[in-house]
């Protein structure tokens, strides 16, 4: 894939496909980390006098205009982020459309409206994508957190467009996720957290051809705990999936690959908060993080490791003190030597609540991208943009 230093920009219309699908509160920008993300993307194209058009997409209005999905909020931070005039686009198919590209100076920058307001966007139909090509000479994905999605703005207008490449956050992203799915110096360990077995099935099959080690927490060990015969209480679990534990747990060992689970709990007993040994737990205890001693085993099958990707947390983290066996092990990853890298909006959220998130090499701002290629799955995203 070309990299946006790859053209000459000078005078072009240069698409760029940004994630600036930020938490948003009564209208507030919460957190702009994606934004301040894509700014080298932004200021290389203004800096080398081409026209820096922005799409992106906010939550899912579903083809509809919806007030409160509107990108006009974010319009207003990049004014103040960029010290170059910024222009704002709320009708992408209307006449204005036409005059204000015509009208764009060098070194400007236009933000379109939220492109998931038409309808043509998520179905990636050929006529969405042909308006929104007429504001691109070079289209350039920013964004690695959408582009496992065949979309109009991430595939259609790429398949219309020649002169097509990459952005310097998703080079940035690239390089460390190779890492991983190439040849990653080892020992390689990877930390899976979350809810759902189901929704990381492939990836923890992927993992397993790869890793050293495998450590599981978050409602996920429940089922992983149950599919080795523990009782789990009145805990979240997936029954349709301990079979599915019960095989990865099998080729783990047939692999050679250690897989770790919680030794201890927390959990909600008669409205107080324990620790409980797994032989201990009873049939109306609830799992809300891990314990102790649990902490200090998968703290301990980190040492040594040169490659570590984390995805999900290891509790419930959002509520106090359920929070604690996932900062503490965020703040052991982050004090590693080698390369950390941890992705998911929640384990960034858990990251930031441990106030590490600038001592790990890396932290992917996607979700189901960052799955998908942990999973090994080639996303269309990228698959357009290869020479």
């Amino acid at each position: 894939m070309k990299s946006l230093s790859d053209f000459d920009l000078k005078g072009k219309k240069v698409f760029i496909r940004v994630d600036f699908n930020v938490p948003m509160e009564n209208g507030k920008i919460t957190d702009d980390t994606r934004i301040i993300e894509t700014l080298p993307t932004i200021n290389y194209v203004v800096h080398s006098f081409g026209k820096a058009i922005l799409c992106s997409h906010l939550g899912r209005p579903k083809g509809k205009r919806v007030p409160e999905y509107s990108l006009r909020p974010i319009y207003e931070h990049l004014k103040k982020l960029l010290k170059v005039p910024v222009k704002f686009l709320e009708e992408i198919t209307g006449r204005e459309a036409e005059k204000i590209i015509k009208d764009l100076k060098e070194g400007e920058v236009l933000l379109l409206e939220n492109v998931r307001f038409y309808e043509g966007e998520t179905k990636n139909d050929l006529e969405f994508a042909k308006l929104l090509a007429k504001f691109a000479d070079i289209f350039i994905n920013d964004a690695f957190s959408v582009s496992h999605r065949a979309h109009a703005s991430v595939v259609g207008v790429a398949q219309l467009v020649p002169e097509k490449g990459i952005g310097f956050q998703m080079e940035k992203e690239l390089k460390y996720l190779s890492k991983i799915v190439g040849k990653p110096e080892r020992p390689f360990y990877a930390v899976v957290g979350g809810s759902k077995v189901s929704t990381k099935i492939g990836v923890l099959k992927n993992l397993l051809n790869k890793v050293d080690k495998l450590i599981i927490g978050g409602v996920m060990a429940n089922t992983f705990l149950a599919a080795k015969g523990y009782l789990v209480g009145n805990s979240l679990l997936e029954d349709d999936y301990i079979d599915v534990a019960k095989l990865i747990i099998k080729e783990a060992k047939d692999q050679g690959v250690k897989i770790y689970l919680p030794v201890d709990v927390v959990v909600e007993r008669n409205g107080k908060i324990e620790e409980a040994e797994l032989k201990e737990i009873t049939r109306e205890d609830k799992i809300y993080d891990i314990g102790r001693a649990t902490v200090e085993l998968f703290s301990q099958a980190l040492e040594g490791a040169k490659t570590v990707v984390w995805n999900g947390p290891l509790g419930y983290f959002e509520k106090t003190p359920f929070h604690r066996g996932t900062v503490a092990l965020a703040r052991k990853i982050a004090a590693l030597p080698g390369t950390t890298i941890a992705g998911g909006g929640d384990t960034i959220l858990a990251i930031k609540l441990a106030g590490v998130e600038t001592a790990l090499s890396y932290i992917s701002t996607a979700g189901g991208a960052f799955l998908e290629y942990l999973e090994g799955k080639e996303l269309p995203g990228l698959k357009v943009l290869k020479i």
